[in-house]
């Protein structure tokens, strides 16, 4: 008997891979960080309430033992 196979996650809650090439001008690659952080900062004005928590959590920044450094800044991603 063979074992069934348990049905994966929906298919909008799969992890996608995005690949990323090495061989970008520096323009390109420029140009696709804008397009992210245009993306991100979209991304905020429409759900940064609930964001916030959670990414403070995640990031640890209510931890005690955590020391701040250069990534820590006001922005959420």
């Amino acid at each position: 008997m063979s074992r069934a196979e348990r049905p994966g996650p929906p298919v909008h809650a799969r992890p996608i891979t995005v690949e990323i090439s090495r061989f970008w001008s520096p323009e390109e690659a420029l140009a696709v960080f804008e397009l992210i952080d245009e993306i991100r900062d979209k991304i905020l004005a429409l759900h940064g309430d609930q964001l916030r928590e959670p990414l403070k959590d995640q990031r640890g920044h209510g931890d005690a033992d955590k020391s701040g450094d250069a990534a820590d800044d006001e922005r959420p991603f």
